[in-house]
């Protein structure tokens, strides 16, 4: 273990160590001379030299070591190799922990965002499974032995084996294969459209897609608004031609389960793992997009403009645009867990260290404690 300070410089704070000693040595207990008649024609005699002494001398080294360690706290100390050796088994989700069998020393966690402990629920929403072993891998020591329990078909799979700094522990565990997803017909989706003034010239090509999915989809003009009109509330798919980020009401009408397909000048919000979703017949990406929290976030890559997109024209983009209003986000890739074990060999990473701010805040809140009450005791005296 070393010790060490992310912000050394603020040890100049220690030159307050000087405060507490000038007031002890100012305000000592006071002396009342006083005067008796049977002495008052001593001869006076010179007066002995005062040394320098200190009342509450207790007192004063608490406040002294209380003003170190507020100095020490400024400047952030951290401990490397603090961290335990103790084993680590990450479970994904889909198994049942009590089935498992866990060591009794090890740590375990579901293999999710934020690590959560296996005695916390399972968690339901698709993982990045690839993603979070590198973070896993990163974030532990070196010393700490890894285990990681899969079942035997993995989703959230790269397109390649994860490449690990240590040599895990790779378990498959039987499981029930899932139920395979129901087939059924596309509906009409509920659209409405808000665009910005420069992106007018391409509406009428997405009133022509629309108006050829129904006879009641013709209604697309009553939908359609600039990008400044309040939202619909009963709308699931909205067409955002704007360019810039979504704006944060949307965003959160998004994540609750809507569905938006955006302008070519619009960013992906955080969070986004962008998937090809349409390809043009070159192999040219044309909408790319993947899950939001709750809901679908889908987004063009050229402009809407015969020039730039020449698919505008023919027979096939309606139903490519019905398609992808009314499809679910596209499930995570599949893989089997005996083929997708990591490699070992990869970079190495340096272990966290451990931030001791917390613990001197608690150890400077005793002493402040302990050091109000020396100072008002009763009986103390007058120094403060």
């Amino acid at each position: 273990m070393s010790f060490a300070l992310l912000l050394p410089a603020a040890l100049a704070a220690l030159a307050a160590l000087l405060l507490p000693l000038l007031i002890h040595l100012a305000r000592r207990s006071e002396q009342r001379p006083t005067d008796f008649a049977a002495l008052r024609w001593l001869r006076h005699k010179p007066r002995p030299r005062h040394r320098i002494r200190f009342d509450e001398r207790w007192l004063l080294l608490l406040r002294l070591l209380l003003l170190a360690l507020l100095a020490l706290w400024l400047a952030r100390p951290v401990m490397y190799g603090a961290a335990t050796a103790r084993p680590w088994v990450a479970v994904a989700p889909g198994l049942d922990p009590r089935t498992l069998q866990l060591p009794p020393d090890a740590r375990a966690h579901w293999l999710a965002p934020g690590f959560p402990k296996i005695d916390t629920p399972s968690p339901t929403q698709p993982v990045a499974l690839a993603s979070l072993l590198r973070e896993l891998d990163a974030t532990l020591p070196a010393d700490v032995p890894l285990r990681v329990l899969v079942p035997a078909q993995l989703t959230g799979a790269d397109g390649e084996r994860p490449l690990l700094s240590r040599k895990i522990e790779w378990q498959v565990v039987a499981a029930a294969a899932p139920a395979a997803p129901v087939a059924r017909p596309l509906a009409v989706p509920k659209l409405a459209i808000r665009y910005a003034p420069e992106r007018a010239p391409s509406l009428p090509y997405l009133r022509a897609a629309v108006s050829s999915w129904s006879p009641q989809a013709a209604a697309l003009d009553v939908a359609a608004a600039t990008s400044a009109a309040p939202g619909d509330p009963g709308t699931r798919s909205l067409l955002w031609l704007a360019p810039g980020a979504l704006p944060a009401p949307l965003l959160e009408w998004v994540g609750a389960g809507g569905s938006v397909l955006l302008d070519a000048g619009a960013p992906l919000p955080e969070g986004t793992s962008p998937a090809p979703l349409w390809r043009d017949a070159d192999g040219a990406v044309l909408v790319e997009g993947g899950r939001y929290r709750d809901g679908r976030v889908l987004r063009f890559t050229r402009a809407l403009t015969p020039q730039a997109m020449p698919v505008l024209l023919e027979p096939e983009f309606p139903r490519r645009l019905r398609e992808l209003l009314s499809a679910p986000a596209p499930e995570p890739t599949l893989a089997l867990a005996s083929d997708y074990a990591p490699r070992s060999g990869g970079p190495a990473y340096a272990a966290p260290a451990r931030d001791l701010q917390p613990w001197l805040a608690l150890l400077i809140g005793l002493l402040f404690a302990l050091e109000r009450w020396l100072a008002c005791r009763p009986g103390r005296g007058t120094t403060p």
